[in-house]
């Protein structure tokens, strides 16, 4: 198994909550945990506990070796090895549209595992059942982004697709109004009617969506600006449009 991410046999990531999602939702994925050595903080010691109930193997390992596994990265005390994550198709993705799935979120061109981590994060607090993102040009689901998404990647997958204007399509051919944010467009978002199944449609910071996914959008919409800047953070429009949509049906 490589240094942290992803390898032929598997994924290796830190952090508590993400580890603790891992333990919650899929245990059968654990192949190892490793826990520093020494006395253990409360939280880590549930890990610990959560663990050896589950008959998952344990090693008690040095501060010096976890660092190994992730250079520069912030594990907490605690690493995981994991058998490789279940992959969500695109069909399978519009098949639960089909059955209910009524809010989805799509990534256009976010290549930074944190926003993306934090747009997981997001997601899964909205009620958003799966993030679709392009398979290039688009951010992994690294040992950072899963560190920063606080257990939600394990609890929304991220739908890779070779072709996002076709995903869409697909996804309003199975009953989706799909939603672009675009800071362009003459809509409030606070205007769009979010209660029907919707696909939220989120663009790089800068760049916005490209030239394509924006044609495949039913609607443009844009967030009201109250300053001077001129755009925010993708993690912080998502949760604006999301939780929006969570209020309208909510009502």
């Amino acid at each position: 198994m490589g240094k942290g991410g992803k390898g032929p046999r598997g994924e290796s990531f830190g952090g508590i909550h993400a580890v603790a999602a891992v333990l919650q939702h899929a245990p059968e994925r654990v192949r190892l945990l490793q826990l520093a050595s020494g006395t253990l903080e409360p939280a880590l010691a549930q890990l610990l506990e959560q663990a050896q109930a589950r008959g998952i193997s344990v090693e008690r390992a040095g501060r010096d070796k976890l660092d190994q596994h992730h250079p520069g990265f912030q594990h907490q005390g605690v690493i995981v090895h994991c058998a490789p994550r279940p992959v969500v198709e695109e069909k399978a993705l519009v098949q639960r549209v089909r059955n209910g799935l009524d809010l989805v979120l799509v990534l256009d061109g976010v290549t930074d595992p944190h926003n993306l981590g934090a747009c997981l994060r997001t997601a899964d607090a909205a009620g958003a059942g799966a993030i679709v993102t392009p398979r290039h040009h688009s951010a992994a689901l690294t040992p950072a982004a899963i560190k920063v998404a606080s257990g939600a990647a394990e609890t929304v997958p991220v739908v890779a697709v070779g072709n996002l204007a076709r995903t869409l399509a697909a996804l309003k051919d199975a009953g989706m109004w799909t939603v672009g944010l675009d800071g362009a467009a003459h809509e409030d978002l606070y205007a769009v009617d979010l209660r029907p199944p919707t696909a939220i449609v989120m663009g790089a910071e800068g760049e916005g969506m490209r030239r394509l996914t924006r044609e495949a959008c039913d609607h443009l919409a844009r967030i009201p600006m109250g300053g001077t800047v001129e755009s925010l953070n993708v993690s912080v429009a998502t949760g604006i449009t999301l939780f929006e949509a969570r209020r309208q049906r909510r009502a």
